[in-house]
């Protein structure tokens, strides 16, 4: 670490002993929105024979800084798919350059050339939205949900071949997964995904989609109200009211919303355990289940001036009912293929859950120097009682059995986060570092000694600090990176640290990205290494009661996964490619054990670490536009090489899986849009499950805009057919089990109204994001 921040020191003094003699010319790129532009190759040229001079890329804010001998040179801004900028440098602030898309005026009709659907710029693949049929997606989990390779599901994000994703809203990480449902297609300007992040974001971090919102128009007071209402399993509603005051560079912004929801989780379950005998569970599940959650954000910054901002975010989250109400689930159990017993289970589960967060941040530019800095409080309370009584009937009778769990779970969490940019050796340097405190409380009771209860804590610190240089070559862009963490994490079981359980973990990961437009095409050539830490509740060391045959833990001896990660992405116009590969070593896989000596019928679920596995993915997506009808098609390819422990032995399981969305959009007379949209999967292998047949959805949504889209109406309908039912089986060791999950349609009905409305200032960018995530 000390050799690590030394180099950090050597560099700086580098960089400003270079500074002598020469005159530091600054600017900002911006798009045809007036938004931020990265990435952007900017060259000081000399005006008498165009001699290279200086260069560097934009980075993130679209900032750029070079140094030069002279004055009275000539600046080149150059973007693939945009029409390329000369001006003279004439002083060293060189202000605001605006990059437009590369247009022709035929007969009066505007035609973008080269500008793909989907383009690739810096580490990211990007979809602008604005002016295109995303518009009118719905909300940000609608707009994601139609990218090419993303996914989007209540808040959870994911990227096809890299997994869950982080999500920024406008440079600050998203704190609540509600959010997305919470932010408009509409205000959305583009949208940016990276499958390979680099240096500067944690290595746990498998993918990270940048969201960017328009820019802010008016100033005064603006309000956006929607109205939700959906009938799935009963009927759910919500209601969001966001506010806005802007006068000048103060911004004041608020949020309250509201929501009572139903739902069901209803299901077949057969499940086969290899102990002392070969027991069979046939079992039927039908829960049902009552949400209300109340959250509230406050959030103030101020724009000193175009260098320096700087705010503070509130925000309150409270679930004071999440009841799953367990209807009687009937079960069989045979033994050695012959029925010993029936069991009628019932009961109930709430889980309350309370949290606070605060996060302060400033951005601003000294001379050539930028600065973020981001500093995060997060506290969280959450109690689950549950009360369950199973009825069994053997040959010897029937008897009954009350299990009364409550589980207790407290963690909080302070984090600061720092990155520095500078100009160096016609590059762009970036460094920073970022700690985190989290403390994270467990408790346990089992009221009638069933289970031993648990009164167990986690103490950590977590260390780390990243060095990243981007650099062009003519048309050639490179970004390398890399990064250090130190992490410190002490296990207690009842105020006692338990040696074994207690772990330090220092790694370095290293990333680099090379970017290259040829002709009309471009690619991307990237690699980065990460890990994926195990989440606090998979190291607790209780046991959770599932049913008189199968108990549920976690491991403390679980270790962290580490992965190597090469991508390879190609842009053509509407045409878009993604081949990715995957090496996993240490990886997490749910797995089945006896119990105990003395209860050889009992079986413990729990995750272990896997051997090594190696994973390709290829994704094509073809995006024409004809006429009033958008399409998009993706075809999405995942292939494991394998090996899995089941009860018959070791098995590969490296049959391919494949994917297909077709998206549809048409633009219809009187301003309506109609989308309908298709998707399937074929049957194969995912980790440790096995598809067991083909399955497919198709969705529409019909928008209409009233009032210049003041007012707005959609009505959608998702998996209109029911179609999306596929039992897979889980393969666990000693255990194999079988889910059939009930497929039901869900139509809803979405009333937005906005006035003067638009989105705040706030840049804060969170810090502790990974800690944060596995509480």
């Amino acid at each position: 670490m000390k050799q690590f921040i030394l180099s950090l020191l050597c560099l700086l003094l580098l960089a400003g002993t270079g500074a002598f003699a020469q005159q530091t010319f600054s600017g900002q790129v911006v798009d045809e929105h007036r938004q931020p532009f990265p990435y952007v190759n900017v060259v000081l040229l000399a005006p008498s024979d165009s001699a290279f001079v200086a260069g560097t890329v934009s980075d993130d804010r679209g900032r750029f800084s070079l140094r030069a001998p002279e004055t009275g040179l000539l600046l080149r801004v150059s973007f693939v798919g945009y029409t390329t900028i000369y001006k003279e440098a004439d002083r060293p602030d060189l202000g605001i350059v605006m990059l437009q898309p590369d247009a022709q005026m035929l007969d009066g009709v505007t035609v973008r050339a080269n500008l793909p659907k989907v383009r690739l710029k810096g580490d990211a693949q990007v979809t602008t939205v604005q002016g295109s049929v995303l518009e009118k997606a719905g909300t940000g989990n609608d707009l994601l949900d139609k990218l090419p390779g993303v996914s989007a599901d209540e808040g959870t994000v994911n990227v096809f071949g890299s997994g869950q994703a982080e999500v920024y809203i406008n440079g600050r990480k998203m704190r609540d997964p509600s959010e997305l449902d919470q932010l408009a297609s509409d205000n959305v300007r583009s949208v940016e995904v990276v499958r390979n992040p680099g240096a500067r974001y944690d290595a746990s971090v498998q993918a990270v989609v940048r969201i960017y919102t328009r820019k802010p128009q008016g100033e005064g007071f603006g309000v956006n109200n929607r109205f939700y209402t959906a009938c799935h399993y009963g009927w759910s509603v919500l209601d969001q009211l966001d506010m806005n005051y802007r006068r000048g560079g103060f911004d004041l912004g608020a949020m309250l919303f509201a929501s009572d929801s139903h739902d069901e989780d209803n299901k077949g379950l057969v499940q086969e355990t290899f102990l002392d005998h070969d027991w069979r569970q046939e079992s039927t599940i039908n829960s049902r289940n009552h949400t209300q959650n109340l959250a509230a954000r406050l959030s103030a910054n101020y724009q000193f001036n175009d260098r320096h901002s700087a705010g503070l975010r509130y925000d309150f989250d409270r679930t004071p009912r999440d009841k799953w109400d367990i209807l009687p689930l009937p079960t069989t159990v045979y033994r050695d293929g012959e029925p010993c017993e029936t069991s009628l289970s019932s009961g109930w589960e709430d889980r309350l859950n309370t949290s606070h967060a605060v996060n302060a941040y400033y951005a601003g530019r000294a001379a050539d120097w930028t600065i973020d800095f981001n500093a995060d409080g997060y506290w969280t309370d959450s109690k689950t009682p549950q009360d369950m009584l199973e009825q069994v009937t053997s040959a010897t009778g029937t008897t009954e059995q009350p299990v009364t769990n409550r589980t207790v779970r407290n963690s909080r969490l302070y984090a600061a986060k720092l990155i520095v940019s500078h100009p160096l050796w016609e590059g762009n340097l970036s460094f920073g570092g970022e700690y985190t405190y989290s403390h994270i409380e467990n408790s346990y009771v089992n009221a009638e000694g069933i289970l031993r209860n648990d009164d167990s804590r986690i103490r950590e610190n977590a260390w780390s600090a990243f060095l990243e240089y981007a650099k062009s070559f003519g048309p050639l862009q490179a970004q390398m990176g890399v990064r250090y963490e130190h992490l410190v994490s002490d296990y207690y079981e009842q105020g006692r640290r338990i040696g074994e359980q207690s772990r330090t973990y220092d790694n370095v990961f290293p990333s680099v990205s090379l970017a290259l437009p040829v002709g009309d095409m471009q690619l991307q050539l990237s690699y980065a290494g990460s890990i994926n830490r195990p989440g606090y509740w998979l190291l607790r060391n209780s046991v959770t009661y599932i049913n008189r045959y199968t108990y549920e833990s976690g491991n403390p001896a679980l270790k962290p996964s580490l992965m190597h990660r090469l991508s390879l992405d190609a842009s053509y116009r509407w045409v878009y490619l993604n081949l990715r590969y995957l090496h996993v070593r240490d990886g997490f896989l749910y797995h089945s054990g006896t119990y105990s000596e003395e209860s050889p019928a009992i079986s413990l679920v729990q995750y272990v670490n896997t051997t090594d596995a190696d994973r390709f993915y290829a994704t094509l997506t073809l995006a024409p536009t004809i006429g009033l009808w958008s399409a998009q098609f993706t075809a999405m390819l995942s292939k494991q090489w394998f090996y899995v422990d089941t009860p018959w032995g070791c098995e590969n399981f490296g049959r391919p899986v494949g994917s297909f969305q077709w998206d549809n959009n048409f633009r219809l007379p009187v301003g309506f849009q109609l989308d309908v949209d298709f998707w399937a999967e074929t049957r194969g292998h995912d980790e440790s499950y096995r598809v067991l047949r083909p399955l497919w959805s198709m969705d529409a949504s019909l928008y209409k805009g009233f009032l210049a889209d003041r007012l707005s109406l959609q009505l959608r309908a998702t998996d209109l057919f029911n179609s999306s039912r596929a039992p897979l089986t889980l393969y666990s060791g000693n255990r194999l089990m079988t889910i059939d999950q009930e497929a039901r349609r869900r139509v809803s009905l979405t009333l937005r109204y906005k006035f003067n409305a638009a989105k705040s200032k706030y840049k804060g960018t969170g810090a502790g994001q990974e800690q944060r995530s596995r509480m």
